[in-house]
């Protein structure tokens, strides 16, 4: 199944955390930023990126980061 759309949950309580993982697992997809949080890198083709940015979400320690199939 293709990814189609990929995001971090931020909520009042918690969020990223900036263990980095998202970043040194899938740099083409996730950036962390000055100030600690991580970011989607916005206009990216996530075919051929599927397996990353699963590993990235599966591996979140705080489950923020989402994904959407089709």
């Amino acid at each position: 199944m293709a990814i189609t759309r990929v995001w971090i949950v931020e909520t009042d309580e918690e969020g990223c955390i900036s263990c980095g993982f998202s970043e040194s697992n899938c740099p083409e997809v996730f950036k962390v930023e000055t100030g600690g949080t991580s970011k989607v890198i916005e206009g990216v083709d996530y075919s051929g990126l599927e397996a990353k940015i699963k590993k990235a979400a599966e591996s979140c320690p705080v489950e923020v980061i989402k994904y959407d199939e089709e």
